[in-house]
């Protein structure tokens, strides 16, 4: 006799659980997700965080742990290293941080004391919480200066006045890195302003991650950065998670400050995830799927701007645009995150440069590639995902118009299955 599945006991056991399970399921078929910072990640992974890792205790690192038992959580762990070392050109790789936050803390923690400077890009320019944001714990623990990008310049920064803010302030640290802007960075020119006032560098490359590995977008690791951060979802399909690449010179420092000064054991299963991801990352087809995700990001922006809405920078280099729905359609992000959500497209709620509305009602909405490109979406659902969304912000009071759109957008997706939902 068979023993009963992991479904069906939680079905068994816990209907609520897995009716919301089931539901969620429906909700990620049914509906498409363009929000930048999700993606579907291989069903590979999701057998990895489903799995006994979860059940061990590894605090420590490969071959110092302070519990026995752990001749397997050494495999992982030290393929996930090395995978990413291989990957990004990195010299040294820490896979336990739990998420970004914390990952990127850990940096800071290491090399910052209370009060230093430390130059990041402002929150409504494309920054994020964790790049000194007033309302996180590190924008309150050290002195942030905030550069900004130039929205009558295609969203481009300014490195003339940013050399000028580093001389007259002299900071510590110098980050780059982005949530919510649709360029790529010039890592040349940050660093050469840092070694000039004597920062150290750093590039929270969360969102591109992914598109850095398949090689289609410039990785900093190639620049001399002193640290580079990245989230292992995302771009890169893995499990929810973080990563510090970082030269050897700082290897004891980062692995100190993620444990024991930041967090205890790390969660063997996600980093089981995060190494089949990056061995994923390192096959020939990634390079593909990541140039892929670009050329959806091309062909959905430029249809957005045909069909008369504004993006804040004009265009995109990476996987993502900011949409001013304001100016567009007359209407905040909020309004067009919860229209569109209406259609089964999911979108969310973005500031836009020098936002004049408030962070829960911004001007903008936020969009990206990753997940739809997954899927298997291509040129003629870019275009079609454009149409959509124009449609439904210039009737987002026509609930007849709604009811139409969001059949034609739940037809469509039928056909793209999500890996990792059995249809």
């Amino acid at each position: 006799m068979r023993s009963p599945s992991g479904r069906s006991l939680l079905e068994a056991n816990d209907p609520e659980i897995h009716a919301a399970l089931v539901g969620e399921e429906a909700r990620q078929s049914a509906g498409i997700e363009l929000i930048p910072s999700e993606n579907y990640t291989y069903p590979e992974v999701l057998v990895a965080l489903g799995s006994v890792f979860t059940n061990k205790y590894s605090e420590g690192y490969p071959g110092r742990r302070y519990y026995g038992g752990q001749e397997y959580t050494d495999v992982i762990e030290r393929l996930a290293r090395n995978r990413a070392r291989k990957l990004f050109g990195a010299e040294h790789a820490n896979v336990q941080p739990l998420s970004g936050a914390p990952m990127n803390a850990a940096v800071y923690l290491s090399m910052l004391e209370p009060g230093d400077t430390v130059l990041g890009m402002d929150l409504s320019h494309g920054g994020h919480l964790t790049h000194g944001a007033p309302v996180s714990h590190m924008g309150t623990l050290y002195n942030w200066i905030r550069y900004k990008s130039e929205p009558d310049n295609q969203g481009r920064i300014d490195f003339d006045a940013l050399r000028e803010t580093a001389r007259q302030h002299r900071p510590k640290m110098i980050v780059c890195g982005y949530s919510s802007y649709p360029r790529d960075y010039d890592y040349a020119e940050f660093k050469a302003i840092a070694d000039e006032v004597g920062a150290l560098t750093m590039a929270d490359v969360s969102h591109i991650g992914g598109l850095i590995a398949g090689g289609v977008m410039r990785n900093p690791c190639d620049y001399g950065f002193d640290f580079v951060t990245t989230t292992t979802h995302k771009s890169l399909r893995g499990p929810r998670g973080g990563m510090i690449l970082t030269k050897k010179a700082f290897r004891r420092d980062i692995d100190r400050s993620v444990f024991p000064g930041l967090q205890g054991g790390p969660h063997m299963n996600q980093v089981a995830g995060t190494a089949i991801a990056l061995g994923k990352a390192l096959e020939p087809a990634f390079a593909d799927y990541a140039q892929r995700v670009l050329d959806n990001a091309q062909t959905l922006a430029s249809a957005l701007m045909q069909g008369g809405a504004n993006l804040v920078t004009g265009g995109t280099d990476n996987h993502m645009m900011v949409l001013d729905c304001v100016q567009s359609f007359g209407i905040d992000g909020r309004v067009a995150e919860e229209t569109l959500d209406s259609i089964s497209i999911t979108t969310n709620k973005q500031v836009i440069p020098d936002d004049p509305n408030p962070p829960l009602r911004p001007s903008g909405i936020r969009l990206g590639t990753p997940a739809a490109t997954t899927r298997g979406m291509g040129d003629a659902e870019m275009a079609r995902l454009a149409g959509w969304i124009i449609d439904a912000l210039r009737n987002h009071e026509d609930s007849a118009a709604l009811a139409r759109l969001k059949g034609e957008v739940e037809e469509t997706c039928s056909g793209f299955p999500v890996p990792g939902v059995e249809p």
